[in-house]
């Protein structure tokens, strides 16, 4: 199976048990993961991570295979755009505490 088929295969259910096996050492009914499972697993969950979740963290895999780091500054730009009256709960003046 090549790796496109492999993630579109997946489902998050999937993912979520690969990932707690790569975490725990050990696959759900308590057998440890051999070395060649827990790099495949490995594998198979960061490409799921890099083609479906786009994850937002400061360092990831992207979607053409290589690691992306995020700079500081990135991660300030990506907040205040998230900080939109939308998305705020609640907004206080020094007066008003």
């Amino acid at each position: 199976m090549n790796a496109e088929n492999l993630v579109r295969s997946m489902t998050p259910d999937i993912y979520q048990k690969l990932s707690q096996a790569i975490e725990t050492g050990k696959w759900l009914d308590g057998q440890p993961l051999t070395e060649m499972q827990r790099e495949t697993t490995l594998q198979a969950v960061m490409l799921y991570q890099a083609k479906v979740l786009k994850s937002d963290q400061h360092m990831t895999v992207g979607t053409n295979g290589q690691i992306v780091h995020k700079s500081r500054q990135q991660f300030k730009q990506e907040f205040k755009q998230e900080l939109t009256e939308e998305n705020t709960i609640a907004r206080f003046t020094q007066h008003d505490i």
